[in-house]
Order: C-alpha cells, then sequence, then structure tokens
C-alpha cells in the first residue's frame, strides 16, 4: 500500500522529523486559503500522486503571489500527470499540497528499505538528493551509500554518522542528521514499512534538516495491526480491478497481454505468466485466488479477468494441495456460465481429486479445452488464440 506525500509528512512528523508546513487541498479556493494561512511570501504548489517524477512532469509549481497560487492549483488539479512511474497514460491529480517555501542549500537522498539478501534493514544516502535514484544509481553507484541495520539492534549512532558524513553532511549539522535518520528508522520499523524515503532530505540555510518530500509503501500483511494507516489508504489511486479483487482476498494485478491466468500460488502464478511468454504470447493479469478459494471466489475472478477487454482467452492452472481441484472445477464451470464465457478457457489442473475435476469439467458441456503439463496449457492456449 501507498500513500501521499502530505500524509508520510505527517507521519515523519508524529516520529519527530522535521517537515515544511502545509496544507492538503481538493480545491483551487482551499489552495489560496491554505497559501493565505501558512503566509509568508513564496508557496510550493504540489500535485498529490502514488508517483514519482511529479515536478518534470509539471506536477510542482513555485508560487511568489496569490494570483499564481490560484494559477497553479488550477493548471495542476485534474490535470492527467504523466511520470516516469505513471507509464503513458498519467495519473488524474485530484489533490494538492500547499507548502510554505524552504531555503535550500544542498539537496540529498536517504531511505530505509527492507533488505531480502542480508536479512536486515538498509538504509540507504546519497548526495545527489532531489534526482531520480534509479538514474544515480544507474551512472553514478559510487555515490549511492548503504549500511545494514540488524532489527534486533537497531540503527546506532555510529551507523547513522556514517552515513551522514559520507553523502556529506557538514559537521555543523551533523547532530541533527544522525537524529533524523534514526527517527526514519522508528518511522520505518514501527509502521511496518517496506520503504521510508525523503527525497530530498535538504540542508537550510541556517543548518537545519529538513524532510521536503516523503514516499512510503507499507507491508500489506501488517496493515491489520495499523488501521490509522489504512485510513490513509486512496482508492483512486489503485487500480479499480485491483481494488475489487481486494475485496473477495484475491491478489490480483493488471498487465498488458492478453491472456488472463487463474493460478492458485504466488510461486505458480509467476510460473504460468513465464510460461506463457516462453510459447510467445503475453499474459494479462497475475491471479492467485489462494488455497482457500470457493466457488464464488473463481466466479468473481472470472468476472475481473473478463472486464479487461485485452482478454483473448483465459489459462487456468491448479495445483490441488490444500486446494482441490473438483472445487476449482465447479468454480470454473459457474464462472463460464454466469459470464456466459466467449473467449477460449484452458484448464491444467494436478494433485488432490484431480479426476474427479476433470468429470467435472467433462460434463459440464463447455467447450473447455483440458491440458495435462504446463507447457501444454500454454500450447493450447496460444494456438486457441491464433
Amino acid at each position: 500500500m501507498k500513500i501521499h506525500e502530505y500524509q508520510g509528512k505527517e507521519l515523519l512528523k508524529k516520529f519527530g522529523v522535521a517537515v515544511p508546513r502545509g496544507i492538503p487541498c481538493f480545491s483551487v479556493d482551499e489552495a489560496v486559503k491554505a497559501a493565505e494561512t501558512l503566509g509568508g511570501k513564496v508557496w510550493v504548489v504540489k500535485a498529490q500522486i502514488h508517483a514519482g517524477g511529479r515536478g518534470k512532469g509539471g506536477g510542482v509549481k513555485v508560487a511568489k503571489s496569490m494570483d499564481e497560487v490560484r494559477s497553479f492549483a488550477g493548471q495542476i488539479l485534474g490535470m492527467q500527470l504523466v511520470t516516469h512511474q505513471t507509464g503513458p497514460a498519467g495519473q488524474k491529480v485530484r489533490r494538492l499540497l500547499i507548502e510554505e517555501g524552504a531555503d535550500i542549500k544542498h539537496e540529498y537522498y536517504v531511505a530505509a528499505l527492507t533488505d531480502r539478501a542480508s536479512q536486515k534493514v538498509a538504509m540507504m544516502g546519497s548526495s545527489e538528493g532531489g534526482m531520480d535514484i534509479e538514474a544515480v544509481a544507474h551512472n553514478t553507484p559510487e555515490k549511492i551509500i548503504k549500511v545494514f541495520v540488524d532489527p534486533a539492534v537497531g540503527l546506532t549512532d555510529a551507523q547513522a554518522t556514517e552515513l551522514s558524513t559520507c553523502i556529506g553532511i557538514p559537521a555543523a549539522s551533523m547532530a541533527q542528521a544522525v537524529d533524523t535518520l534514526k527517527k526514519l528508522y522508528t518511522c520505518y520499523m514501527e509502521t511496518d514499512s517496506s520503504l521510508a524515503e525523503i527525497n530530498p532530505l535538504i540542508l537550510e540555510g541556517n543548518g537545519g534538516i529538513r524532510a521536503l518530500d516523503a514516499k512510503f509503501n507499507f507491508d500489506s500483511n501488517a496493515l491489520y495491526r495499523h488501521p490509522e494507516i489504512v485510513a490513509y489508504r486512496d482508492l483512486d489511486e489503485e487500480d479499480a480491478d485491483e481494488v475489487e479483487a481486494s475485496k473477495f482476498d484475491l491478489a490480483y494485478i493488471s498487465l498488458d497481454g492478453n491472456i488472463g491466468c487463474l493460478v492458485n500460488g504466488a510461486g505458480l502464478a509467476m510460473a504460468t505468466m513465464d510460461t506463457i511468454k516462453l510459447f510467445g504470447a503475453e499474459p494479462a493479469n497475475f491471479l492467485d485466488v489462494g488455497g482457500g478459494a470457493t466457488t464464488e471466489k473463481v466466479t468473481e475472478a472470472f468476472k475481473i479477468m473478463l472486464k479487461n477487454p485485452k482478454v483473448k482467452g483465459i489459462l487456468v492452472n491448479i495445483f490441488g494441495g490444500i486446494m482441490k481441484c473438483d472445487t476449482i472445477a465447479q468454480g470454473v464451470v459457474a464462472a463460464a456460465k454466469e459470464t456466459k464465457l466467449s473467449v477460449p478457457l484452458v484448464v491444467r489442473m494436478k494433485g488432490t481429486n484431480e479426476d474427479l475435476g476433470k468429470q467435472i469439467l467433462r460434463d459440464s458441456g463447455l467447450p473447455i479445452i483440458s491440458a495435462d503439463t504446463m507447457a501444454d496449457a500454454a500450447t493450447k492456449i496460444v494456438a486457441a488464440l491464433n
């Protein structure tokens, strides 16, 4: 799960990280009122979408008068903002953050993220803040500094000092930088984040350290512990089909291909998509119905897949362990009838109650194509489309 910048800054502030004063807005009039409330002579009008690169896409403007605040807010609200993270379709801007101006002397990058290889938390930093960190990592990887934190110990003063020193924090600001990094780490751990990023973390003219942006990703499996974070969820920023799938406890992600995939188990789903690509086609989705799928869940899965106009065929690949093949077969038959399925359907199932499941498919009277292996299934669905 992702949240907006202003929400991320609320979290950082809660954990003691210095952030600029800002007010979220949903209309031009609210934006002007927010600027008046903040006071000062300079304001930043910032689009709020779940993507980076907003400035390059025209979603961040510096205003030096109330007229400019009104003008920029009008330009940005409602625009289809395209960045390197949104894809060519972009994302509609429905929210703004009006923020006080900042006296920026230098911009840094810092982040806390899960490092599965070391089974520790990677605290990353760079002197090249305010830029696409992916480009920095690709072009000048030596400018990305990492320290690995044992979760049982936490980020030590020595580690925070090492990271701050390596990215070029001046001595006079070192104490505040160390304090900020430790608070960022605490925020990351206590909110069950998978990523907590500040880009840029700025050095102000007076030597202060402040978070000028905030990006958070959260482990969805831990959200039950954080209702206050779930309340931040913005469904407008998420794929409508993925939101619908989550209501039925289906793991679904839209892709760009034309073969819908219904599989039980994330690993098998990934292997199924790889097999489809191996045989010259492209998957239209990742869909894991899990180990406890019911007829109703399978039916909903079919409905969600078929909402995608790109889907020209469906491949069902089931391993019957906890999930029984006859249960899936009943679901497939019910779903095909309810949705009046008009695209080719290939079903491959192995495991518990396999023979019974295949018998249910044969007795259904539906034109379901049966397959014995993954290669056989992929060959048949590709041939059916062609």
